[in-house]
């Protein structure tokens, strides 16, 4: 059986999913395919992914296509109940809702594991984990990944021989990576910051850490509100590119006595620890958008404070020992998610259309694939840029014979 917050919620969820269907034409174009191919029946789905109304559009795709689907949240706080009700009216199995504990959490993906899964739908890794752990493993087609950190968990997995089913990474995908990382989560961040704070972001020194696609976004957006933006960075090439791009860089142990706003999106481990909480002015903001709750160290916060007040939702003030407050956001989780609603549907359009295809293609191509990570190929990829320009009503140049013929020779 689902379990969701409130079933009756399913009227306000199926509005929400109406809306974002109007802004995903790419996605409802594949279904239009799937209703009529149906390429997926008899194929079992468990997918763990934000529950959002983006999603939804995905799932309902999905099931277009003749899959039976068992859905699960991939953050505690990122499921949006309305949603999650209207796709269980329609015969989606959602065990999800905001809020969930840790241990809700994972049992939550168990119950989700219980379809029986041929292909998993991750965002994050834990599904494909859960499933390797409880002998899911042995009998699944395959596998998807939607976002940096769950590529990075499945690699390691691969790399120690422990991965059991191929796994396409769809976050590597380029209209996935350069709009949804890039577009989405720079908008939806400092959404989720001025929804938790109100704040004004006009000349405050706002710290990026991390200038991969998802901190340029976020550097981006937050220079186009008026703010001073600092990258810090580990790797040479990315701090160089900050630079070149005209940022601030600075080590964590520097930016962090100048900053007003710190937002994580490495993907790595406490890359905000006492050391740099004990030099912090007095009202630092500490947000992240990294996929896990781990790029700030909750831990050392709560050890160098002395009390914690709830003052609005989604926003936590510590004050520490000697009388300077520093504010969480959403507690350490997902901002964008959590305090917003996380990506436009224009862009989601794009990564959840590479998501369906890279299902198909798994199902189509059941025992040719190795046991590794794969990229999406590269087939989808300009399929999906070709549909969304299409859908933008925007018409490009085809080379002419003479131009193709040119790029392929190597004499003058």
């Amino acid at each position: 059986m689902p379990r969701i917050k409130d079933q009756k919620l399913a009227d306000k969820g199926r509005i929400q999913i109406r809306i974002a269907e109007s802004r995903m034409p790419v996605l409802m174009k594949i279904r239009e395919d799937m209703i009529r191919e149906k390429p997926l029946i008899g194929i079992r789905i468990a997918a763990c992914l934000h529950v959002t109304k983006e999603t939804a559009v995905l799932m309902r795709t999905l099931k277009a296509g003749g899959a039976e689907i068992a859905l699960t949240a991939s953050n505690p706080l990122s499921t949006q109940d309305d949603v999650a009700a209207a796709l269980v009216e329609e015969g989606i199995d959602v065990y999800a809702w905001r809020g969930e504990s840790e241990y809700e959490y994972m049992e939550n993906i168990r119950e989700a594991l219980k379809i029986n899964p041929d292909i998993t739908m991750d965002d994050g890794g834990d599904i494909t984990v859960e499933a390797h752990k409880l002998n899911y493993a042995n009998h699944i087609i395959g596998g998807t990944e939607e976002t940096t950190t769950g590529i990075i968990r499945i690699k390691a997995m691969e790399r120690e021989g422990k991965l059991k089913y191929p796994v396409i990474a769809v976050n590597n995908a380029r209209t996935k990576y350069l709009f949804d990382n890039r577009y989405g989560t720079g908008q939806s961040t400092i959404d989720g910051i001025m929804r938790a704070t109100n704040i004004l972001l006009a000349g405050k020194n706002v710290v990026v850490a991390g200038y991969g696609w998802c901190g340029r976004g976020i550097a981006m957006r937050a220079r186009g509100m008026g703010a001073n933006v600092i990258v810090t960075e580990i790797d040479p090439l990315k701090a160089l590119e900050a630079v070149m791009d005209g940022f601030r860089v600075l080590p964590m142990s520097e930016a962090a006595e100048i900053g007003d706003i710190f937002i994580t999106a490495t993907g790595n481990i406490n890359v905000i620890r006492k050391e740099h909480m004990e030099k912090m002015r007095n009202g630092a903001i500490l947000a992240n958008s990294g996929h896990f709750n781990v790029e700030i160290n909750i831990k050392d916060l709560e050890e160098i404070s002395v009390s914690k007040e709830r003052l609005r939702e989604n926003l936590d003030e510590y004050t520490l020992k000697d009388g300077r407050k520093i504010y969480l956001l959403a507690e350490g989780r997902l901002v964008n998610l959590a305090a917003a609603e996380g990506h436009p549907s224009e862009v989601m359009d794009m990564s959840f259309a590479n998501q369906a295809l890279s299902v198909k293609y798994l199902v189509e191509n059941k025992g040719k694939l190795e046991q590794k990570l794969y990229e999406v190929p590269v087939e989808i990829d300009q399929t999906v840029a070709k549909l969304k320009l299409q859908s933008m009503g925007i018409r490009i140049d085809e080379p002419t014979k003479e131009q193709l013929e040119y790029m392929q020779k190597w004499e003058d």
